[in-house]
C-alpha cells in the first residue's frame, strides 16, 4: 500500500513538473498530503498546538543580536507558552493544563494518574547547536525569552521546585543570555553544558545507553546523567532546517543528549540525512532517539520554537518568513505537543510551505514514516534502541502532511493554531 501511494505521488509529481512548473521545486516525500500514519499520542491524541504572536521577535536583522531585550517581548512570550498549553490539553488555566500533562504521563506508563511531585527532577533539553562558548554571538540557538517563560510556567503554574529542574544542553554551550536572564530570576535552577564553569555544572555523561537498532559505526552511545537522571525531560528543539536530514527539530535534538565531541565535525552523523538514493527506504537513528526509553519515552512535553525561525541552520537568523499567515515578519510561533510525530510534522510542513526549494527537504520525512509504522516499518528494522531484546512493538506517534501551505488541513492530526 505503501510503495502504491508511492509510485502514485511519484508519478503525480513528475507529471506537475511538467505541466505546472511553478511547482516543480516542491520537494520529493514519502508521504502524500492528508495520509496520515501511525496512532496519535496525548490527552487528545495526535494535537498540535501552533500559537502564533507577531511582535514576540521584532529584531531588525542587522543591528546588534537578536538576543536583546529591545528585539523580544517577554510578556508575549510568556503568553504564548501558557497559551501552547492550554490549547494543548484543552484545559481553561496553564495550572490545570500541567496538571493534566503530569497526570496523562504517568497514566500511560503505569505510574498511576499522579501529577509532579516534589524531588522529582525534570531536564529542559535546549538547542544550543550553533554556541561553543558562552559568550552570546548572532547565531540562532534557542530563545532566552521562550526558556525563560518556560520555567516561568513550570514554576508559578505547575508548582515545580526551582531546585527540582535542570536546564541543559550536554553536547553545547548554554550562552550568557539564557543563563543570565534564568539564572538571575530562578537562583535555584541548575544549568548544564558541555564545557561548564561561569555558573554552569559541567555534563556528566553514562556510558553505552543508546546501542541503536543497526549497525551505526562511530556514532555516540554515551546518555547525559542530567538526562538519563530525570523523571521528566522536555525537548525544547528550533524550527530550522538543515543540509542533509532537511530539518533539524525535536528529533534530531535528542543528538545533542549524548557524549558527542563540543566541535561537530568531530562527530559521526550516521542515518541522519535523507536517503539519497532515489528514496530508497534505510534505517533511520532518529527513530531509536524517539524510542528509547531515557529520551523520547521519557519526554512530558515537545516544543518547536518559531519565534525567529530560520532558512539555514548556522549563523543568524535568516530570511524573514514571506507567505501568509507571517507576511514578512518573523515566524513569531511556537508548536507543542505531546506526540514527537506530530510535532515534527507539523513544524517540517511550516518550513517545506515557506522555502520549497531548500534541497534537502527531499525525503526529510523518512524518519517519521518509519516511526510511525513500527513494528513494520518499510525499511524491515526491527528498531531496539536499548538493545534488550525487546523491539519497538506499535508506532510511536502519528504524522501526516498537510493537504497545503495555504489551507494548512490535517485529517487526523489535530492542528489547533490560535493567533494572539
Amino acid at each position: 500500500m505503501i510503495f502504491g501511494n508511492y509510485f502514485r505521488i511519484a508519478a503525480f509529481l513528475l507529471f506537475t513538473a511538467v505541466a505546472c512548473p511553478q511547482v516543480a521545486s516542491q520537494p520529493r516525500l514519502f508521504v502524500g498530503p492528508n495520509e496520515p500514519l501511525g496512532r496519535g499520542v496525548g490527552i487528545h491524541p495526535g494535537r498540535v498546538a501552533w500559537i502564533h504572536s507577531p511582535g514576540v521577535a521584532s529584531w531588525d536583522g542587522e543591528t546588534g543580536l537578536w538576543v536583546e531585550d529591545r528585539w523580544n517581548d517577554q510578556a508575549k512570550a510568556d503568553a504564548m507558552v501558557r497559551e501552547a498549553l492550554v490549547q494543548l490539553t484543552g484545559e481553561k488555566s496553564a495550572k490545570k493544563a500541567w496538571q493534566a500533562l503530569f497526570s496523562n504521563f504517568n497514566k500511560t506508563r503505569g505510574r498511576g494518574a499522579h501529577g509532579y511531585r516534589e524531588g522529582e527532577k525534570i531536564a529542559i533539553k535546549l538547542n544550543m547547536n550553533n554556541a561553543t562558548g558562552h559568550r552570546d554571538t548572532i547565531e540562532l540557538n534557542s530563545s532566552p525569552f521562550v526558556t525563560l517563560a518556560l520555567l516561568r510556567s513550570l514554576v508559578g503554574d505547575a508548582g515545580v521546585r526551582p531546585s527540582d529542574i535542570t536546564v541543559c544542553e550536554p553536547s553545547r554551550a548554554i550562552t550568557d543570555s539564557i543563563y543570565d536572564k534564568c539564572h538571575r530570576e530562578f537562583p535555584g535552577v541548575a544549568f548544564v553544558d558541555n564545557i561548564g564553569g561561569d555558573g554552569r555544572v559541567k555534563c556528566e555523561y553514562y556510558s553505552d545507553r543508546i546501542r541503536y537498532s543497526a549497525d551505526n559505526g562511530r556514532l555516540a552511545r554515551g546518555l547525559a546523567k542530567c538526562i538519563v537522571d530525570a523523571d521528566y525531560l522536555i525537548n525544547s528543539a528550533l524550527l530550522k532546517t538543515h543540509k542533509g536530514p532537511g530539518v533539524t527539530l525535536t528529533a534530531k535534538n535528542w543528538y545533542g543528549a549524548t557524549d558527542i565531541n563540543l566541535q561537530w565535525r568531530k562527530n559521526a552523523h550516521n542515518n541522519f540525512s535523507a536517503d539519497k538514493k532515489h528514496g530508497k527506504p534505510g534505517y533511520k537513528t532518529f527513530v531509536d532517539f524517539i524510542g528509547h526509553k531515557d529520551l523520547g519515552q521519557k519526554c512530558l512535553l515537545y516544543i518547536i520554537d518559531g519565534t525567529y525561525g530560520s532558512r539555514d541552520v548556522n549563523g543568524k537568523p535568516n530570511p524573514k518568513w514571506q507567505k501568509p499567515p507571517f507576511n514578512g515578519d518573523w515566524c513569531c510561533s511556537i508548536i507543542a505537543s505531546q506526540d514527537p510525530l506530530a510535532c515534527d510534522a507539523v513544524g517540517m510542513d511550516m518550513l517545506i510551505g515557506e522555502w520549497p526549494e531548500f534541497g534537502s527537504f527531499n525525503y526529510c520525512d523518512e524518519y517519521l514514516r518509519e516511526a510511525a509504522t513500527i513494528p513494520a516499518p518499510v525499511s524491515g528494522t526491527k528498531y531496539d534502541p536499548e538493545q534488550d531484546g525487546k523491539p519497538l512493538d506499535g508506532p510511536l506517534g502519528l504524522m501526516e502532511h498537510w493537504n497545503n501551505p495555504q489551507e494548512r488541513k490535517y485529517t487526523k492530526l489535530d492542528l489547533v493554531y490560535k493567533k494572539l
